[in-house]
């Protein structure tokens, strides 16, 4: 048996609530995990709240990534008493997930802990964290570096932005902040932001062709705030793309791609193949002091998520949230 966070839907809504199970309840997969760690994610809040249909079928376990030890191996890649750490691959959507005491996968999706870093801290970083290297990775690798110019971070005191303005600082850029979040400026130049802008210049309508502002930006909010990065990007830029909190359009125009050559980089942190996992992480472990992981976290309880989530998404959550299951 193990307890977890349970979402079921029916004719009067959803409900969320913490459940005792049997193992015989967990998804398919060749590796039981142990679970020590999840996080809360904006789309673990959508699933638990049934704000957003994140979650394919009922009842399901949500959470997109954890961290554990594995307590049963069928695959010879892991053996038992390996520290694992999986993010994405529809687990918590269609595969139960982390916000659990137990967890079984498949393991294609795990990758091994680096030795440097602790589970809690892991979690800290969580696919935010891991997500924002990946963008950080795809800018470099389309030329992006701290002498090429400064680089805006929008949705900054999310937990996706926060990492990226904290990594690219540590990194070396200079680092351009955009919230809406007049009350976390001190927050946010803490993390290393040497200038932070409002929301609001970006978040409306507006020109195909802008002022060349940046020369590269992560960007996890989409719509007009996402064409309005791209319009305002130095010639040869990059846009590193994750989210949508705004949207999923893209009211934009070719302009910034076809007369100063921006390019817009698409980055999926769900299925992305191994080897992008273990570079991603292998870099955050190398460049993360494990104070600057915890410092940037909350730990709260599987019961309490529940009430964070909406938190969360009534943008009342700073930074991260990890969830310790077995508390």
């Amino acid at each position: 048996m193990f307890n977890c966070l349970l979402v079921d839907k029916d004719d009067n809504g959803y409900r969320t609530s913490v459940k005792e199970l049997p193992d015989e309840s967990l998804s398919e997969g060749n590796v039981l995990v142990k679970v020590l760690y999840s996080t809360l994610n904006y789309k673990d809040a959508l699933a638990i709240t049934g704000k957003a249909p994140v979650i394919r079928s009922f009842p399901m376990i949500p959470g997109i990534d954890f961290c554990g030890v594995v307590e049963h191996s069928e695959s010879e890649e892991f053996q038992v008493g390996d520290k694992v750490l999986l993010n994405g691959f529809g687990v918590g959507e269609k595969h139960k997930g982390g916000l659990s005491q137990k967890a079984k996968v498949n393991s294609d999706w795990l990758i091994p802990l680096p030795s440097a870093i602790s589970p809690l801290q892991a979690m800290s970083i969580g696919t935010a964290g891991y997500t924002a290297m990946l963008c950080i990775l795809a800018l470099e690798k389309n030329g992006i570096t701290p002498a090429s110019g400064k680089i805006l971070v929008t949705g900054a005191t999310g937990g996706v932005g926060s990492f990226a303005v904290k990594l690219l600082s540590l990194m070396g850029y200079d680092v351009v902040a955009s919230t809406g979040s007049s009350d976390q400026h001190d927050y946010l130049y803490d993390l290393g932001a040497t200038e932070i802008i409002d929301r609001a210049e970006l978040s409306a309508p507006g020109k195909p062709l802008m002022k060349e502002r940046w020369a590269g930006a992560i960007d996890s909010i989409g719509s007009h705030t996402l064409a309005n990065v791209c319009a305002s990007i130095q010639y040869g830029g990059a846009v590193a793309a994750c989210g949508l909190a705004q949207g999923m359009d893209l009211p934009a125009s070719v302009a910034p791609f076809i007369l100063r050559g921006v390019s817009l980089l698409g980055v999926d942190s769900v299925m992305r193949p191994r080897a992008d996992r273990v570079a991603a992480w292998k870099k955050l472990a190398e460049i993360l002091p494990a104070t600057e992981m915890e410092s940037i976290a909350k730990v709260i309880s599987l019961a309490e998520s529940i009430d964070v989530a909406e938190q969360l998404l009534n943008g009342d959550v700073t930074g991260r949230v990890v969830v310790d299951v077995n508390k």
